[in-house]
């Protein structure tokens, strides 16, 4: 993460806002499943099946390959498109807007979670390095692992700013949650649109923009 500048910072703090806020309605939808937390649904999935359940494991299972399959097309738009990370975003506006207006129709809801989930997935691409995700725009435990060794770092004399990036990460993901439960009260299709026109704008910002340094790269 040390060695994303400013400007790519900055980008990954707002994804990682509409990464909680989207989350937060998808919580709140399914009744406690994440679109971008899959270690959640995998011991959601896992706990289920030991409780000989299955429904809850199916649909975990579904939102997790949903991710996997977001970050899958999103490396490969960023090994084969010329302005990568611009198509990456705006590949997730179209996908929440669609969630968003499943939502409003009253569509089936595994669809539209799938929806956000593959969204999510494809947004930890725009930063990648030897096959691995450099920053971990829509979940929080590598993040979390990285603010931890900063502040040992500090504790011991190493670097005094390391911790900031980190944390910003994370207070950006909590604060987006935190306002996307609130925003949530006006209906799920609204709040969506909201983010779906958040991204779009992220995207269009990205189209215009010459920075190397959030441009998707092969790993190795």
């Amino acid at each position: 993460m040390k060695d994303v500048d400013r400007r790519a910072l900055g980008l990954s703090a707002v994804l990682a806002t509409v990464a909680g806020f989207v989350d937060a309605i998808g919580f709140l939808d399914s009744g406690g499943l994440f679109v971008s937390f899959m270690s959640g649904n995998s011991t959601h999935a896992a706990v289920d099946l030991g409780a000989a359940g299955g429904a809850v494991a199916l649909t975990s299972a579904a939102l997790i390959g949903s991710f996997v399959l977001g970050v899958t097309a999103g490396g490969l738009v960023g090994v084969c498109a010329r302005r990568a990370p611009s198509w990456i975003v705006a590949g997730s506006a179209v996908a929440v807007t669609l969630s968003a207006l499943l939502a409003l129709t009253g569509g089936v809801e595994l669809p539209r979670l799938a929806l956000l989930a593959a969204a999510m997935g494809s947004l930890n691409t725009l930063f990648p390095a030897e096959g691995r995700a450099r920053v971990p725009v829509t979940y929080t435990t590598g993040t979390l692992v990285t603010l931890g060794l900063a502040v040992s770092a500090l504790l011991t004399g190493g670097s005094r700013t390391a911790w900031m990036r980190p944390l910003l990460l994370w207070s950006a993901l909590i604060g987006g949650a935190v306002v996307g439960g609130v925003v949530h009260r006006i209906g799920s299709a609204s709040a969506l649109g909201l983010a779906a026109l958040v991204l779009a704008g992220g995207a269009a910002v990205l189209s215009r923009s010459r920075t190397s340094s959030v441009r998707p790269h092969r790993a190795g």
